[in-house]
C-alpha cells in the first residue's frame, strides 16, 4: 500500500476547504488547488475560520495546523510530490476526466486519484486517465468537518492497493461530531450506498406532489400527512434541499436507473418559473415569512390522506436489498450505518427485518396505484433472504 504523507485537494469551494481541513488536521502535508487564487483565498479563510473556532476550545493550535498547508494554481506542477489526489471540482464529467489525466500525466508513478463525486461514475473517470487502477471515489458528505460518512469507492478497474489505501486514509481524517465512518462500496454503481438508497422515495414524493396539485391539496396538508415523523414534510424538506436539486437528481436517476424517476410536473414548472425552493424565497411554499411560518401552517393543517410514511421506508428497504443483490455492498448493517453517518437518520433494515412481508405487499400496491414498475419489491426483498446478510 501507498504510504500516504502528502495530499492534494484539488477544488477550494464549500467540499474542498472542507476536505483540506479534516486532511491538515490528520496531520497530512496539504496542497490546497484551484484554477483562481481568489478561490483559493476564500477557501483558506474558511479553513482559518474553522480552526480559530477549534483553537477557542483548546482542542488544537491553529498556526501549527495550518503550517501544513499550501496552494497552488497550477495542479501539473503541484502534483509532482503527491501521494493522493481527492478532487471536490464542479460535477461535470469532462472537467473531471481532463483534471484526473492531468493528475496521472504529472504526478509520480504511485499517484491515487480519488474523486468526491456523488453521482458520477468512478470507472468514466478514470478511464481515459492512463491509469485506471489508481483512480477510485471518496465521497464525503456535507459539512465535511461534521458528517461522518465517507464512502469509498472502488471502479471497475481500481486496484485492491488503491481501494484499501483510499480505506486508511479515509479512516484517518477527524469527524467533529463523533467517529468517522468509512462505509466501503464494492461497486461503481448510481448513487453509491446512501444517496441511492434514499433516491427512489422521490419517485413517491413526485407522484404525491402531482396528485395533489391536480386535486387541488394545499402543500401543507401534505405536509401534515408526516405528523411530525420526518423532520419535515415532504413539501418542506423538497424546497429546503432546493427544487431544482430534486429535477436534477431525479433527470439523473431516470437517465441511469429507470424512467421512473421522471420529475413531477408540479415540480418542473416550479423550477421552469425560477421558484426554486428556500434559497429563491419561493417554491411550494412563501419562505418570505420564514421557516417557523411554514412550520406553524402545516401544525395546523388537517392531513391530506395521501403521504405515508410507511412507505418510503419500504421503497428504501427495497433499495437497499437491490444494493445488496448488486454487490455494491456486502450486507446490510453497512448500509444502515453508512445512512446513519450519511443523514442522520436510522436505516430501514432495524425496521425491515420485522416488516418486510408487510412492506412487500404495500409496494405491489403502491406499484399497481403509480404505475411505476421501479418501487416494485426485489427478489431478495420479498423473500425475506437479506436477513441473511447482515456483514
Amino acid at each position: 500500500m501507498v504510504d500516504v504523507k502528502n495530499v492534494l485537494v484539488l477544488g477550494a469551494g464549500l467540499m474542498g476547504h472542507g476536505i483540506a481541513q479534516v486532511s491538515i488536521m490528520a496531520g497530512y502535508n496539504v496542497t490546497l488547488v484551484d484554477i483562481k487564487q481568489e478561490f483559493i483565498d476564500n477557501g483558506v479563510k474558511k479553513i482559518e475560520e474553522g480552526l480559530k473556532k477549534l483553537e477557542a476550545k483548546g482542542q488544537l493550535n491553529a498556526a501549527e495546523v495550518m503550517g501544513r498547508l499550501k496552494t497552488s494554481i497550477d495542479l501539473a506542477s503541484a502534483v509532482k510530490d503527491t501521494d493522493i489526489v481527492i478532487e471536490a471540482v464542479v460535477e461535470k464529467m469532462d472537467v473531471k476526466k481532463d483534471v484526473c489525466k492531468t493528475v496521472m500525466e504529472n504526478g509520480p508513478a504511485h499517484v491515487i486519484f480519488a474523486s468526491n463525486t456523488s453521482t458520477m461514475s468512478i470507472t468514466e473517470i478514470g478511464k481515459d486517465s492512463g491509469a485506471p487502477e489508481r483512480v477510485c471515489g471518496m465521497h464525503f458528505f456535507n459539512p465535511v468537518p461534521l458528517m461522518r460518512c465517507i464512502e469509498v469507492i472502488k471502479g471497475a478497474q481500481t486496484s485492491d492497493e488503491t481501494f484499501n489505501t483510499a480505506m486508511q486514509v479515509a479512516e484517518t481524517l477527524p469527524c467533529l461530531r463523533g467517529k468517522r465512518y468509512i462505509a466501503p462500496v464494492l461497486k461503481d454503481r448510481p448513487g453509491f450506498i446512501v444517496n441511492r438508497m434514499n433516491a427512489p422515495v422521490q419517485i413517491y414524493m413526485g407522484w404525491v406532489f402531482d396528485q395533489a396539485a391536480e386535486k387541488g391539496i394545499p402543500w401543507e396538508r401534505i405536509d401534515a400527512d408526516a405528523g411530525g415523523k420526518m423532520p419535515m414534510g415532504p413539501c418542506m424538506l423538497s424546497d429546503y434541499v432546493g427544487l431544482d436539486t430534486m429535477l436534477h437528481v431525479m433527470n439523473y436517476y431516470k437517465e441511469t436507473l429507470s424512467p421512473d424517476f421522471e420529475p413531477p410536473k408540479v415540480v418542473k414548472e416550479l423550477v421552469a418559473n425560477g421558484n426554486l425552493g428556500a434559497k429563491t424565497g419561493k417554491g411550494f411554499y412563501d419562505w418570505s415569512q420564514g421557516r417557523d411560518a411554514i412550520v406553524e401552517k402545516v401544525k395546523k393543517a388537517e392531513p391530506a390522506g395521501i403521504f405515508n410514511l410507511e412507505y418510503s421506508m419500504a421503497i428504501m428497504l427495497n433499495e437497499g436489498c437491490r444494493i445488496l443483490e448488486e454487490g455494491v455492498a456486502s450486507g446490510y448493517k453497512i448500509i444502515d450505518d453508512a445512512n446513519m453517518a450519511g443523514m442522520n437518520t436510522p436505516g430501514p433494515f432495524g425496521a425491515g427485518k420485522k416488516n418486510w412481508e408487510k412492506w412487500s405487499k404495500l409496494l405491489e400496491e403502491l406499484a399497481d396505484k403509480t404505475k411505476k414498475e421501479y418501487l416494485r419489491p426485489c427478489e431478495l426483498m420479498k423473500t425475506g433472504q437479506f436477513v441473511k446478510m447482515r456483514k
